[in-house]
């Protein structure tokens, strides 16, 4: 704490009788007193955190969100930050920031973490010849992270069980082929799961003289054909 003195001022009743006071004023650096807790809900809910700081002059509270590219990151000069029908991409640091010019800003931070469903991001077809390995990868963002399953048809596959291999780690998974024979070649669905949602997607391991169908969008497609270990790919316009 800090004291700042005034000009002293004199009042006098008589010639006798004077008094002597002395005017002085506070001034107390800015301290946060209390903050929200780390949170976790999920997308599409409502959030309100709190920041109350004391100080003298009042400080002036600021909240920032942190985990934005510089500039992007919104501001809200209030003790209180309300966020409406938060979104996956609003997960992350929140800056609490207490100030007044008398000191450095006192600063603390929040923590939202905001759970969504499954989707899948990549998933790629792979060609390979009888014999050799193969790989299908498939990719998923989530929150919490995404639980995997493989199956083909309607058969749940799992490590072990006719020669493949399940491997997850974080948001990817893979379904290894060590030796690939004739009856290996077809679809296979992978399913991501979490306490939101699930979602699937279907991959193809695919041998000589196949034809799969690749990207397609408005305009183009990509067809890819496996000739005797090559992949050559065409590319043909669509109106």
């Amino acid at each position: 704490m800090n004291i700042y003195r005034l000009a002293p001022f004199f009042e006098c009743k008589d010639s006798f009788s004077c008094i002597y006071s002395l005017l002085c004023f506070f001034i107390v650096p800015p301290q946060i007193m209390n903050i929200s807790s780390d949170i976790t809900v999920n997308e599409g809910s409502s959030v309100t955190l709190l920041c109350l700081a004391i100080g003298r002059p009042e400080p002036t509270v600021t909240w920032r969100h942190l985990s934005v590219k510089e500039g992007q990151g919104f501001v809200s000069e209030d003790e209180y930050l309300e966020i409406s029908d938060i979104k996956r991409d609003q997960s992350g640091e929140y800056e609490c920031s207490a100030l007044n010019d008398v000191a450095a800003p006192d600063v603390r931070k929040v923590k939202i973490t905001v759970n969504y469903p499954p989707y899948i991001s990549k998933a790629k077809n792979m060609g390979v010849s009888v014999g050799q390995k193969g790989i299908l990868s498939c990719e998923a963002s989530a929150v919490p992270t995404a639980e995997f399953q493989w199956f083909r048809e309607d058969t749940r596959l799992a490590t072990g069980l006719d020669g493949v291999r399940i491997e997850n780690k974080g948001r990817i998974s893979t379904l290894t082929f060590f030796n690939v024979s004739e009856k290996d070649y077809g679809n296979y669905t992978c399913v991501a799961t979490n306490k939101l949602g699930n979602t699937n997607t279907s991959i193809t391991l695919y041998g000589p003289g196949a034809v799969i169908d690749g990207v397609n969008s408005a305009s183009r497609a990509l067809a890819c054909l496996w000739l005797s270990g090559t992949l050559f790919a065409h590319f043909f316009i669509k109106f």
